[in-house]
């Protein structure tokens, strides 16, 4: 698990997440609000692979924001790959994409 401090509240952070993510065209980050709460936002991450008018998307990952107060987020991101064919390169892919936005939102690192 990594976790890290950004600025902005989660709702913002949120939605530079989701704004990184789109620009990737092959990872989808959104908010699922079942698992979010007042203070706490649970993100799923997966890759995006098309084929015409078929979508599959496989799991990533979770990135979970919690107001840290002072217009600051606390980010924790976690893999969950399971049980996939293809476990390096999806790995890999979500790997860029924690970096990108660790690098677009990083205040102070902290890795547990």
């Amino acid at each position: 698990m990594i976790t890290f401090v950004a600025t902005g509240p989660p709702r913002v952070v949120a939605r530079a997440i989701e704004e990184l993510a789109r620009g990737q065209g092959r990872v989808t980050a959104i908010v699922v609000p079942w698992e979010s709460d007042d203070t706490t936002l649970s993100m799923a991450v997966t890759a995006v692979k098309s084929d015409g008018w078929a979508i599959e998307h496989t799991n990533l990952g979770t990135i979970r924001l919690t107001g840290a107060g002072a217009e600051r987020t606390e980010v924790a991101v976690a893999a969950g790959l399971g049980d996939h064919p293809e476990p390096q390169q999806l790995a890999a892919l979500f790997d860029r994409f924690v970096m990108q936005v660790r690098n677009r939102l990083h205040v102070e690192a902290r890795e547990s």
